[in-house]
């Protein structure tokens, strides 16, 4: 279950509350879901009780244990704590969303994260005549794109998107080191723009994404030379069991992984409050959440293919499906960066 989905969850806890005369309120059009702050727990947070509190005229804590039952009863959602003044901490079944999340991806291949709800919308963006910001509303563009809607990317009158220029030319990298020299740093950092972008080595954050890619590819090909191809149907692997872990994840990073390909849908989504600055640094978010994604799948690889003598199992299969989810992501958030990704390095 991704945060996307998981909030409109939340919604539902809140219109059946409404619904059943447990909470008067007006159901409100969107909640924010998102990482548990300090002294949280579980898998996501909301602040939906503090946001409908006064309305509800009862303090955020008994709003949340009114929400709290409507919310555990929701299907994949484990479990339910209160913490703070009455933030709810939801924990997930994580050998089911898992599953559905691999599935989801592998079925909607690159357009994973893309939806309509920009639909009808158009921002303008006002640059200036320099290579950065081009890039940057291009970027923009297409992620809005992502999301339904269109940009229009105008110059001259009121500037709206005047990032921190590019010191000096960055054609001599080549199209896409030049890309993510100017769009990885936030708009208001100064980009580098210096031969380190062509490095072929970890150092490199761009060569840990691409090789992260061609390693899912890589990996792909090695098993179905070895007679196994990618499964998704929740599964649990011994050594996992052991530890009390469901699913395949029970391989270092993986935890990390499967959260970062559901928090996907939300970093694309960012790009659609322009020109608000928090919207305009959505490229350089994007080029992060990327990064984090290659670091986990590449500490995620090393366990997907058997070793030795040991025989492709159910877990190996569940492993693959979850190399090829990832690889699916980074190939789509590359390409919406404008920046090519190979299947071989």
């Amino acid at each position: 279950m991704t945060p996307v989905e998981l909030a409109r969850t939340v919604l539902h806890a809140v219109r059946c509350a409404v619904d059943d005369g447990a909470l008067s309120v007006v159901v409100p059009p969107r909640v924010v879901v998102g990482p548990p702050g300090a002294g949280g727990c579980g898998d996501y947070a909301t602040n939906v009780a503090l946001q409908l509190a006064r309305p509800a005229g009862q303090p955020p804590l008994r709003v949340a244990a009114l929400l709290r039952p409507y919310l555990v009863r929701e299907a994949g959602v484990t479990g339910v704590a209160i913490t703070g003044p009455g933030f709810l901490n939801i924990s997930l079944d994580r050998a089911v969303t898992s599953a559905a999340l691999v599935r989801r991806i592998l079925d909607e291949g690159p357009g994973y994260g893309r939806t309509d709800a920009l639909a009808g919308q158009v921002f303008v963006l006002r640059v200036p005549y320099e290579v950065r910001a081009e890039v940057l509303a291009d970027v923009l563009a297409r992620m809005v794109g992502s999301q339904g809607g269109r940009v229009e990317i105008a110059h001259g009158g009121g500037v709206n998107l005047r990032p921190v220029p590019a010191p000096e030319d960055p054609a001599p990298l080549g199209p896409d080191a030049a890309r993510w020299a100017m769009l990885h740093p936030a708009p208001h950092d100064r980009p580098r723009i210096t031969a380190d972008h062509l490095v072929q080595r970890e150092s490199n954050p761009l060569f840990r994404i691409r090789y992260a890619h061609a390693r899912t590819r890589a990996v792909a090909r090695n098993a179905a030379d070895l007679g196994f191809h990618a499964a998704t149907r929740p599964e649990t692997h011994p050594a996992a069991a052991d530890a009390g872990t469901p699913d395949v994840p029970g391989t270092p990073g993986t935890p990390d992984l499967v959260a970062l390909l559901a928090d996907h849908p939300r970093v694309l989504a960012s790009a659609g409050g322009l020109p608000h600055p928090d919207a305009l640094a959505a490229p350089s978010r994007l080029s992060r959440h990327l990064l984090a994604l290659a670091d986990a799948t590449l500490a995620h690889l090393p366990a997907v293919l058997p070793r030795g003598d040991e025989k492709p199992s159910a877990a190996h299969r569940s492993r693959l499906a979850l190399a090829e989810a990832a690889g699916t992501v980074l190939a789509g958030g590359l390409s919406l960066l404008g920046i090519d990704a190979p299947d071989h390095l």
